[in-house]
């Protein structure tokens, strides 16, 4: 049987309140021990041999998959600034229309965006509109006057969804420094 100790008192004293030093339970030690070596094997699993998922990419996979999910039953509807959104949180889209933006875009736009004989695309304000909807018909229809190709003759309306999705979430609204504001400023 073990051998009980006697409470020990500290020699302090405060507005007659003693403090007692007691061992703390085991059962708090070894739950103390165990998240110590479990967020080291956390650390040396997830951080450094990236086996595992961390949250964030977890998170996005989501996010991912259900703006799929809702554009399969958005199918055949027209195109919207809803659809075009869903298609900005998708990684494959915006990694095609990255690719699109770099083979047909960046002579004009350069790229990150900034402008060179096309607008600046990075700043709040736009010629023809900066909601989705608005960029992906400048697109579609080009703008002749200044010498936009209509990419609608020549690109599927997927391809340019792709490059109006990539300019949605990796340029608009960067505030780069470049070609000055051209049109009027976005609302919101």
């Amino acid at each position: 049987m073990a051998k009980h100790l006697k409470d020990e008192v500290f020699d302090h004293e405060y507005d007659g309140i003693q403090e007692y030093d007691n061992r703390m339970p085991n059962w708090w030690l070894w739950l103390l021990y165990g998240t110590i070596v479990y967020s080291f094997l956390y650390w040396g699993i997830v951080h450094t041999f990236e086996k595992g998922t961390l949250p964030i990419e977890a998170y996005r996979a989501e996010v991912a998959k259900a703006a799929e999910a809702q554009l399969a039953r958005m199918e055949g509807m027209e195109i919207s600034d809803e659809s075009l959104v869903l298609v900005s949180q998708i990684p494959e889209r915006v990694e095609a229309g990255s690719r699109i933006w770099t083979q047909n875009c960046v002579e004009c736009h350069l790229a990150d965006g900034s402008g060179s004989i096309g607008p600046n695309l990075t700043d709040r304000y736009w010629l023809h509109g900066g909601n989705p909807l608005n960029i992906y018909a400048t697109i579609m229809n080009g703008v002749p006057e200044k010498g936009m190709v209509a990419w609608g003759e020549t690109m599927s309306p997927t391809k340019i969804q792709d490059v109006t999705a990539f300019l949605i979430s990796s340029i608009k609204g960067k505030q780069l420094p470049g070609k000055d504001p051209q049109g009027e400023p976005e609302e919101g």
